[in-house]
């Protein structure tokens, strides 16, 4: 686990959280407000945000990226049952968040666990734990329907049947 986790605000803009990830080196941030975890921000949020959402990333706040939802655990929780919410929410990584206030204790990557049972001979966690956690981590997220993308891709000409280009659906959105 780690300590002294830096964090940020939920009024934080992406450019000031992707500089503060660079130079920490790491690539999460939890989001407190008031003390209490509120969400957590990853590189890859930034990166689909600014991808996205067509704006400057300093006039984008880490509230319109995040979702609120926060998977963690407490200081006792046993790593087993933390690996179990790995798995089951597929997240690399769970804020460690104190049961008496909400606030922020560390937290826990999947490298701090694997590095743990790397280390352990005694075996308190297996690497075969560590294996399965990344496997249903990794595993494909199944949507409740087509992703936008995928609609888009299956958009046919309206006259031939046709599948239609992206080029060509740009062109018909621009009314060209």
């Amino acid at each position: 686990m780690t300590y002294n986790v830096q964090t940020c605000s939920p009024e934080t803009n992406l450019s000031a959280v992707a500089m503060q990830m660079w130079r920490g080196d790491f690539g999460v941030l939890p989001v407190v407000a008031n003390g209490k975890v509120v969400g957590i921000i990853t590189d890859r949020d930034i990166c689909i945000a600014a991808a996205t959402k067509h704006r400057d990333p300093t006039n984008i706040r880490v509230k319109e990226v995040i979702s609120g939802q926060v998977f963690g655990c407490s200081p006792d929780t046993d790593i087993r049952e933390a690996l179990k919410i790995m798995q089951q929410k597929q997240v690399r990584r769970l804020p460690i968040i104190s049961a008496e206030d909400g606030s922020l204790c560390g937290i826990l990557s999947l490298n701090d666990i694997a590095l743990k049972a790397q280390d352990a001979r005694q075996a308190e966690l297996s690497a075969q734990d560590v294996e399965n956690t990344l496997k249903a981590i990794c595993t494909h997220r199944t949507a409740a329907g087509p992703s936008q993308s995928a609609q888009r891709r299956q958009q046919r000409d309206p006259i031939t049947q046709q599948p239609q280009s992206r080029v060509e659906l740009a062109a018909a959105a621009a009314g060209t």
